[in-house]
């Protein structure tokens, strides 16, 4: 069958949306001019959250006009998937406006912590003729925010945690934090694209990633040269490669190359024991040309229970090289570092950091390397967001639209046009916008 396609899968904003909103033009009250919505988190894990990653989906999908190849596409695709299709509405809006979206969307500045339950940005058409507009860009609009607010608001919850036991056992907390959280979540995600903004959203907490189509996000959509920064790092092939009875060789081999003064370089250590890596090979065998070198090695484990295996290293490795004392009383490692980037959550970045405390190590030892559980451990519900219309302009008169199911009283929405206004006690809370419920006269123009 020979058929037209567009040059991308993403680039025919008409086809980046549910099924269900092409036929939702016709269903609006007669009369209806403007619809006004609202995108917020209902709770869920967190208690606030941190916005972000509009900007990148402006840049990338909004600036990006609907041509008329984009609307005989989405046409021809309805004909046959049975959802009537606004043909005549999308070629008047290309002369009109030039394919570009009638729409006005506010949002709070990108970085920003706020409760949850609270109105993060809002979208309204600006031209009465595509009322049908605002709910048309739910799809993609809803999911460009979702997703990169949630990883950033775990990133977020993850340095809180680090940086409280930085500041309980650490002589520079501010100086460490920076690297104390490395992205290894670029092959666990679902796509390229979850890549980049997740790893970028991390980013906004971090210095350290190994997910490089976040850095190119960042330069793209932030105008930001370089958002995060890695160290040269050994993988199990490029250990297990040398064979089992050349492991100390494999290890040798990543000091000779990268141990150079102030340097820092991290090699996978468990391929066969980590223990015996850390006692008779780091510990022994190499322990003089570690020292020699001047970098600081830093061990990785990747398998076994996190909290036990890392203090068990600790230990070892304590032994080994020796520790010194800071200021807040905690042992500081000598020469070498540990990461652990297997399997990490909240919940275990949180054990490892606890054993160490009770064990009298700084947390300044211990880096983590987070994955699935920062990129791709997370979905819509786990912050619970939703983007809702809460007023509509109908015949000149605004009027309040909400939703109130008796069987989920969580999923009531708000009503009328809102915006987010700091109280005189300091909060920042939701509340209706401070206009008064008549026509209005919007620029046609987004």
């Amino acid at each position: 069958m020979n058929r037209t396609l567009s040059p991308s899968l993403g680039s025919n904003l008409l086809l980046r949306t549910d099924s269900y909103k092409v036929s939702h033009w016709m269903q609006y009250p007669p009369g209806t001019q403007t619809v006004f919505s609202y995108i917020e988190s209902r709770g869920g894990l967190f208690s606030h959250s941190l916005f972000f990653g509009l900007q990148a989906y402006l840049r990338e999908y909004l600036q990006t006009p609907v041509t008329r190849d984009d609307v005989d596409e989405a046409a021809a695709l309805m004909a046959v998937h049975g959802e009537p299709f606004n043909r005549e509405g999308w070629l008047r809006l290309i002369e009109k406006h030039g394919g570009l979206m009638p729409v006005r969307i506010r949002a709070v500045p990108e970085g920003s912590v706020l409760p949850v339950h609270n109105v993060l940005a809002t979208i309204e058409n600006t031209d009465p003729e595509f009322f049908w507009v605002t709910s048309f860009l739910e799809t993609e609009l809803l999911r460009a925010i979702w997703y990169p607010t949630t990883v950033a608001t775990v990133s977020a919850a993850a340095k809180t945690t680090l940086l409280r036991y930085l500041e309980a056992t650490c002589d520079d907390p501010q100086g460490q934090i920076a690297f104390k959280l490395h992205d290894f979540g670029a092959r666990g995600v679902s796509s390229l694209e979850s890549a980049a903004l997740g790893g970028m959203a991390h980013l906004v907490n971090f210095m350290g990633t190994d997910t490089l189509s976040a850095l190119l996000a960042a330069r793209r959509y932030y105008d930001c040269d370089v958002a995060g920064f890695s160290i040269p790092a050994a993988e199990h092939s490029t250990i297990t490669g040398w064979g089992r009875e050349h492991e100390a060789d494999a290890y040798r081999n990543m000091v000779a190359q990268f141990g150079k003064p102030g340097a820092i370089f991290a090699v996978v250590s468990d391929s066969y024991d980590i223990f015996n890596a850390c006692a008779r090979l780091w510990g022994d065998a190499l322990r003089e040309e570690v020292i020699r070198s001047g970098a600081t090695l830093v061990v990785r484990p990747d398998s076994g229970d996190p909290a036990e295996t890392t203090l068990k290293v600790a230990q070892i490795l304590a032994e080994r090289f020796g520790t010194t004392t800071n200021a807040k009383g905690f042992r500081v490692l000598n020469n070498v570092r540990i990461i652990q980037g297997d399997g990490v959550t909240l919940d275990s970045l949180r054990l490892c950091l606890s054993n160490f405390f009770h064990n009298g190590f700084s947390a300044e030892n211990i880096a983590f390397g987070m994955g699935g559980g920062l990129l791709q451990q997370v979905n819509r519900d786990t912050m619970q967001w939703a983007m809702k219309c809460s007023a509509m302009q109908v015949d000149g008169e605004w009027r309040d639209v909400y939703k109130a199911p008796v069987g989920d009283t969580s999923k009531t929405s708000k009503k009328g046009r809102l915006v987010l206004a700091s109280s005189v006690d300091g909060e920042v809370r939701t509340q209706r916008a401070a206009v008064s419920y008549t026509h209005l006269t919007l620029p046609t123009k987004a």
